[in-house]
């Protein structure tokens, strides 16, 4: 079943067709600059644009970077707040004439890693942590999913909130070289080995094809591996969903 996913980010909105059998693009990546302010007029209308591109006609999965509670945006960040209580499969499904299906964009990540990559037969607790514009967590126990964890707002030891001291926008930011800002990612998933004691952690998003420059200042006791799926696995955990709501529905 081919589904265009769609990873909505605050910097970027990322798209492809995929085919969820196997977790394969079946397209470039095509990618539009977020509009700013990312009201949900702005991302709308350039969630349209995507389907466009694609010519698409068919059912969308979107990885949104808040919570999301049966359809509905109940949180904002790295987005405008007007997105607060707005109906966002809805709003998406009437702007692009396709049904939409939304998710947090780090569920969504987490996914595809579960069912294709990283995360594949593996037991136990899996945190997966996004890193990008802001950090994104996802949870799942067994293989199930502990939905809109958002522990990237998660306050450090230190009194900093952790996507506000190591995300990779705070890393270009401040220029932190990989050492640096090596040392505030593993604080942050050494705290996030006390509270949860996963077996394995999966460190997603746009930092993770770089991992093997910081990951020397890791020290968690959990194995850390970057995900399979890079920066694309949000687009594949979105057309994985969609597809379970279509099926569900």
């Amino acid at each position: 079943m081919l589904i265009l996913g769609v990873d909505i980010g605050g910097s970027g909105i990322k798209a492809a067709v995929v085919d969820t059998l196997n977790g394969v693009l079946m397209t470039s990546r095509h990618r539009i600059e977020t509009p700013q302010p990312a009201t949900p007029e702005a991302v709308a209308t350039v969630l349209a644009e995507m389907v466009r591109y694609f010519n698409w006609t068919g059912v969308v999965g979107c990885g949104f970077p808040a919570v999301v509670l049966h359809g509905v945006c109940k949180t904002a960040s790295n987005i405008s707040s007007e997105f607060i209580g707005t109906p966002i499969d809805h709003l998406f499904s009437e702007r692009t004439g396709c049904p939409c299906f939304c998710l947090n964009d780090a569920d969504a990540a987490g996914l595809a890693e579960m069912r294709f990559g990283e995360g594949v037969d593996q037991s136990g607790v899996v945190l997966l942590v996004t890193v990008g514009t802001g950090i994104g967590t996802a949870i799942f126990t067994e293989g199930r999913l502990l939905p809109n964890t958002e522990l990237g707002h998660l306050t450090l030891p230190n009194g900093k909130k952790a996507e506000s001291s190591a995300s990779d926008a705070v890393r270009k930011l401040k220029e932190l070289n990989w050492k640096r800002w090596g040392k505030r990612i593993n604080r942050y998933l050494t705290e996030m080995e006390a509270l949860f004691w996963p077996d394995l952690i999966i460190i997603g998003g746009g930092i993770s094809k770089s991992f093997d420059k910081f990951k020397e200042y890791l020290t968690p006791e959990a194995t850390i591996k970057p995900a399979a799926f890079l920066n694309q696995a949000g687009i594949v955990g979105a057309a994985l969903y969609a597809k379970s709501k279509v099926t569900l529905d």
